[in-house]
């Protein structure tokens, strides 16, 4: 395969991924089985979602979710988080082993202890395997409205034989009621999910030693959000308990806990401020990030908001000016390093974007998107003796993330360049397998199976591929 056949346009570690091929996403939440914090599954989910992928941001919820993920008894390996480039605050899980979560819970969220309560809540619906109750209480409500529908039915056609008017004017009654009564069973359970979510979250909060106050504070915001609209609302139709009355049984909760006051550390809250601020660099306009954080304010997380600003408007030498600075201020901090690459191998200057991504990668070794972006940069740079390098972080980071495209698009192009062609179609196909692009995926790893040595891990790898056969969807 000729290098020129493989995609070398360079990517970067702050991009959004659309879930294409991912048909559990699809399946799971077009279906609107979601249990979600904030809102109903049915307005929180669509039949596909976006979502962001950035180390920093991981690496930040991944540090919340681990105690609670403990005290649920749910091992952390087993479920993914991921980011939703949404600015509504929400979080949710789609199933037993992959919660979503805005990064609009996280902008809005003015302390770390706010997410952990969001986290806590959606911990304890995978605990209690709630996604699997709901479906029963789907199965069975559906089977009961039927049998109510068919006797709607059977009345209209009885009236009508009869020449009864009144019984066949009642069959559609019967219905419509049906219907209705069905869809009050399944709210009616998803009420008391939630509920029970709620308490379980607070206890989930006691025994790692965290406030309950952060949940108090988000149900109030909520609360307040949606107080116009909750008035005169039918409380029987809404799959989460009424606002008021969550805030009131969570406070109480929140107060009797012995860690009522307990704050979260100045580490913590910095790591929390500077994710805030990154995702307002990179999801609000210049002039909105100036509003946010003026330049009046000389904080970290401040400075970083503007130095992502000013790169993501093209002022690249003034950008890099100010990453500098923050770099000064701290240079331990890997995602200061990375930022710099970034903005250097979207600028154009992947030779100079190696060096800070190396030290990035050199800080934070046990990231797999920063290998792989650092890999971007190598490959870029189009020069042979930094190829082998670059193959070498991109494999390595692909172990870690293997649900990279772009990582794998790369490392087809860098086996490309040092002229391993074999290597180059079996990472294309790769790349086609993580999109759900299984029919071309196929078509590659052929091509890379037909030239690689029978029985290497290469070929085995190929022929997993060339093997596999989709779940049939529903």
């Amino acid at each position: 395969m000729p290098a020129t056949s493989v995609p070398s346009s360079p990517d970067t570690a702050w991009k959004v991924r659309p879930t294409v091929g991912r048909r559990w996403v699809g399946r799971a939440l077009a279906a609107g089985l979601a249990a979600s914090f904030a809102i109903p599954p049915q307005v929180a989910v669509a039949a596909n979602v976006n979502i962001v992928r950035d180390a920093e941001t991981e690496a930040l919820i991944q540090d919340y979710a681990a105690p609670l993920f403990k005290a649920a008894g749910i091992q952390g390996r087993d479920v993914q988080i991921f980011l939703v480039p949404d600015d509504r605050f929400n979080a949710f899980v789609a199933d037993a082993s992959r919660m979503f979560i805005n990064t609009g819970a996280i902008m809005t969220a003015e302390t770390p202890n706010e997410v952990i309560g969001v986290l806590a809540h959606e911990a304890a619906h995978l605990a209690h395997g709630d996604l699997a109750g709901i479906r029963n209480s789907i199965a069975n409500s559906t089977t009961a409205a039927l049998i109510g529908a068919m006797l709607g039915v059977g009345a209209v056609i009885a009236g009508s034989s009869a020449g009864l008017k009144g019984l066949g004017q009642a069959g559609p009654g019967i219905v419509a009621g049906s219907m209705h009564a069905a869809q009050r069973n399944v709210l009616a359970y998803a009420r008391a999910q939630e509920a029970a979510a709620d308490r379980t979250a607070m206890d989930y909060l006691a025994a790692t030693g965290q406030s309950g106050q952060g949940m108090v504070t988000v149900l109030e915001r909520l609360a307040n959000q949606v107080l116009l609209s909750a008035r005169g609302a039918d409380p029987y139709v809404q799959s989460h308990p009424l606002p008021a009355d969550r805030v009131r049984t969570v406070a109480a909760l929140a107060s009797a806990s012995k860690f009522q006051g307990k704050k979260d550390s100045a580490d913590l809250q910095q790591r929390h401020d500077l994710v805030r601020a990154k995702l307002a660099g990179f999801t609000l306009t210049p002039q909105q990030v100036g509003r946010r954080y003026p330049q009046s304010d000389n904080s970290l997380p401040a400075r970083y908001a503007r130095a992502i600003a000013a790169y993501r408007s093209g002022a690249l030498d003034p950008a890099i000016k100010r990453i500098d600075e923050l770099i000064r201020a701290d240079p331990d901090n890997p995602f200061f390093w990375e930022l710099k690459g970034q903005a250097l191998l979207e600028g154009g200057r992947p030779t100079n974007a190696v060096a800070p991504l190396a030290e990035a990668v050199a800080l934070r070794p046990t990231s797999g998107l920063l290998r792989i972006l650092y890999g971007q940069a190598l490959v870029a740079t189009e020069r042979r003796d930094n190829i082998e390098l670059a193959v070498k972080n991109l494999t390595v980071g692909l172990q870690m993330d293997p649900d990279v495209p772009v990582g794998w698009r790369t490392l087809a192009r860098g086996f490309a360049l040092i002229d391993n062609l074999p290597r180059a179609e079996l990472a294309t196909a790769e790349g086609l397998f993580v999109l759900g692009n299984f029919g071309e995926a196929k078509i590659h790893a052929r091509r890379a199976q037909e030239r690689l040595k029978t029985g290497t891990p290469a070929w085995l790898r190929a022929d997993d591929i060339l093997t596999y056969r989709p779940p049939s969807s529903r």
